[in-house]
């Protein structure tokens, strides 16, 4: 089975800084993309950072020059780094992968940011 497994959450103050990842298995083809989402309560899940196998990348105006994506496609593994958080940064952070026409979620992670 095709499992994606988010890490990295926690409690942060403003400023600070933290390291998400996500690992996806049971994936016999290469994955197209990976990505990053995130929901605060009462709103809509948005689309945070993504990248595509080739190394290109995309981002939210919200999070340039503050948030990093990167994938480790030997590992099937992606990273946000986020730095300079703030406050209205937090949410529950959601992995996507994508392998040709089907997407695979993970289960969330919490990202506090107070102050």
């Amino acid at each position: 089975q095709i499992q994606v497994v988010e890490s990295g959450g926690g409690l942060v103050q403003s400023g600070g800084s933290l390291r998400l990842s996500c690992a996806a298995s049971g994936i016999g083809a290469s994955i197209d993309s990976m990505g990053w989402f995130r929901q605060a309560p009462g709103k809509q899940r948005k689309l945070v950072a993504d990248i595509v196998s080739s190394g290109t990348t995309n981002y939210a105006d919200s999070v340039k020059g503050r948030f990093t994506i990167s994938r480790d496609n030997a590992k099937n593994t992606v990273y946000l780094q986020m730095n300079d958080l703030k406050p209205e940064d937090t949410a529950v952070y959601y992995c996507c992968v994508d392998v040709h026409y089907n997407r695979y979620w993970g289960q969330g992670t919490q990202v506090t940011v107070s102050s």
